[in-house]
Formats: C-alpha cells, sequence, structure tokens
C-alpha cells in the first residue's frame, strides 16, 4: 500500500481517483489545488502525488504524474521539464493511469515507501512521548492520542503501527471532521451496489481495507452521535456489516484515535458517548504543544532546513542565533505546523543565511 496525493479542481475527478486508487488498495488524500496540496503534503508522508493543476510544477523530491486535458506533445514534454515522471491525459482510461502510478511508485525505493518521519527533539516531554509509544506500540491496546491541532497527533499514530507487530499491514487513515455524516457509515464499513442512488459498484470500508493493520481514526470528537454508536458495536464485536447487507464480515483491526477535543466536556455537553471514550482510551497519549516544548525549536528549525530546501533543490539555508532566539519568544498558536510553514516562507523569501530581522518580518505572513 502507498499513500497517494491527487491535486485537481474537478471534484468529480478526485472522488474518481479516490475511490479507484483505494479500491487498488492505497491510501489516498486530494486537494483542489496546488497551494492546498502542499498544505496537506507538508504535514504527512507521501509516495506519490498526481497533479491535474494546469501547467502547475511540484517542487518536491516526491514522484508526481500530470494529469492533462491538453493531449499535444509540448504539453508532455513542457511536465517532464517540470518534473513529472508520467504524463496522463484527460479523460482518464483507468488501466493508463494505474500503470502509471505502478511505474511511478517503482520510483521511490521500498524503504522510503514505508518511512515514517521522526518525532524531532530532545526536550523531556518529547523523551517521555517516545518512551511512552515504545512501550505501547507492541500491545494492540487501543490508544487515543489527545493535543491541539498541528502538534503532531498523526506522526505519533503513525509511529504506534511502524513498532507494533501489524506495521507490515495496511496503516489506513481516516479524518472523521472531513466526511459528511450521512456518508460515514459507507466510508467506515463499505456498500453493496445498489445500496443507494450512487452506490454503482461494491466498495469495502475503512475497517475492511485496514484488516490485519491499524485504522486511525483522526478528529474522533467530530464524528456525529449515530456513527459513534456504529463504531461502537465495531469495537465490541469485532465485525462490520456493509451497507445495504445483512451479512457480518470479521475484521481485525487495531484502532488509534485522535482528537483536539475535550473529550470529557463533550460527554458532558451530550455531544460523545461516554461508552466509546472508554473504548477507545485503554491509552491515552496527549502531546505536548510547542509552548511545552519551546527549547527543541532550533532542531525543528534545522530539520526543516534541510527538508524544505532538499524540496526546492536549493542549497541549505543558515540561520543565526539571534532568529533562533526570536522564533523562540512567538506564541506557536498552530504548533509545529505553523512553524514548518513559517520556515519554508523564509527559505523562500530570504537570503542564504536568515537573521533575526528576517523573523521579524516575515514570521507573522505580513510583509
Amino acid at each position: 500500500m502507498a499513500n497517494i496525493l491527487v491535486i485537481d479542481p474537478s471534484r468529480s475527478m478526485r472522488n474518481t481517483l479516490k475511490e479507484r486508487l483505494e479500491y487498488e488498495g492505497h491510501a489516498v488524500e486530494v486537494a483542489e489545488d496546488t497551494i492546498s496540496g502542499m498544505t496537506v503534503y507538508a504535514n504527512r508522508h507521501f509516495d506519490l502525488l498526481l497533479c491535474g493543476q494546469p501547467d502547475s510544477p511540484l517542487r518536491t523530491s516526491t514522484p508526481w504524474i500530470r494529469l492533462s486535458h491538453d493531449s499535444s506533445p509540448e504539453s508532455a514534454v513542457l511536465a517532464m521539464q517540470q518534473g513529472a515522471v508520467d504524463f496522463v491525459t484527460k479523460p482518464i482510461n483507468m488501466n493508463r493511469l494505474l500503470d502509471a502510478v505502478r511505474k511511478g511508485l517503482a520510483k521511490t525505493p521500498a524503504a522510503a515507501r514505508s518511512h515514517v518521519g521522526r518525532i524531532v527533539g530532545e526536550s523531556v516531554p518529547v523523551k517521555r512521548l517516545n518512551t511512552l509509544i515504545d512501550k505501547v506500540a507492541p500491545t494492540d491496546a487501543r490508544v487515543l492520542i489527545m493535543g491541539a491541532n498541528g502538534t503532531g497527533k498523526e506522526l505519533v499514530a503513525r509511529w504506534l503501527h511502524e513498532k507494533s507487530r501489524r506495521r507490515d499491514g495496511p496503516f489506513v487513515e481516516v479524518n472523521c471532521a472531513a466526511i459528511p455524516s450521512e456518508l460515514i457509515e459507507s466510508e467506515l464499513f463499505g456498500h453493496e451496489k445498489g445500496a443507494f442512488t450512487s452506490a454503482v459498484k461494491q466498495r469495502k470500508g475503512k475497517f475492511e481495507q485496514a484488516h490485519n493493520g491499524t485504522l486511525f481514526l483522526d478528529e474522533i470528537g467530530d464524528m456525529s452521535l449515530p456513527a459513534q454508536a456504529k463504531v461502537l458495536r465495531v469495537l465490541q464485536e469485532r465485525k462490520i456489516t456493509r451497507v445495504g447487507s445483512d451479512r457480518d464480515i470479521d475484521v481485525n483491526v487495531r484502532v488509534l484515535a485522535a482528537t483536539n477535543k475535550d473529550i470529557p466536556r463533550e460527554i458532558s455537553r451530550g455531544e460523545f458517548r461516554e461508552d466509546l471514550f472508554h473504548r477507545l482510551s485503554v491509552i491515552i497519549i496527549r502531546v505536548p504543544t510547542l509552548a511545552e516544548r519551546i527549547d527543541d525549536i532550533p532542531i525543528l528549525v534545522d530539520h526543516f532546513l534541510e527538508t524544505i530546501c532538499g524540496e526546492y533543490n536549493v542549497p541549505v539555508k543558515k540561520i543565526e542565533a539571534e532568529a533562533l532566539a526570536e522564533l523562540q519568544k512567538l506564541p506557536w498558536t498552530g504548533n509545529i505546523r505553523e512553524l514548518r510553514n513559517v520556515v519554508e516562507r523564509l527559505v523562500i523569501l530570504c537570503e542564504n543565511t536568515i537573521t533575526v530581522d528576517d523573523v521579524k518580518m516575515y514570521a507573522n505572513g505580513l510583509q
């Protein structure tokens, strides 16, 4: 299984490609344009990108495929000059696309495809976090990962999988906040052909896709109460039923969940089931904010400078000690994600050495 990002302005195209690639066993994220796509790309590891944004180059070391309505040789040549590994014309011939995907993934070494970015830092909170991951990962215990937006909850989930006995199985992620409540049941449990108007063929849900692996329910606090009840049943019985079917299917899945919400408060407000909370929270891992690990900022900045300069194919930029000290004074309400964005902005806008004046000018996004 590979992690694939689809960038295309057409919602129907994004949905079609997502459905087919997931059917092939891949984990797929989608975005409507390059800017939002690169934001998604910055926050997780991808093995391949499909880009249908017209003539937009992707400055990344990850292999990518151009999807284009323009079938002219000039368009294909331009895509290759911009760094694409293949060129597929629209309307998409699915066999041609799947062949391009296989070839594109072959350009990424297997070791890189299984790579999970390390948790960067030497602070006491990060050391405690890594120790807890090492203790919990080898078990099949359910884990609830709690923390503010941008702290790295998904990275914690991926390390729990990577260090588990299920590491060779799939890691399937579901963003519960991004799925409309009327579609969540089909997304999680799948559906049979004809189960509803748009169900033109059978589809496996996320629980089935994660069989013998790990299912990561991100932003579980945003899941509707009816969906919570159905997830609780699966956790209790270890069986799912596809929409439109009366047949139970056994699933062997380790469930990890994450939220930025105060779940006890959500329970008191009647917005979250207490019994589901107890099922999910055999272990609770709280991910520290950047404000709680401010000493890690120099290490994180060095890491991001190396990574981002590599993605942009430019020499790694240096940063003055005074500039690092200035970064440590900022509030960082967006946590690690915000810090990475600021470092990328500094890489783009600054000269070879980033100064304290650069930080003061560009860190807040205003020029």
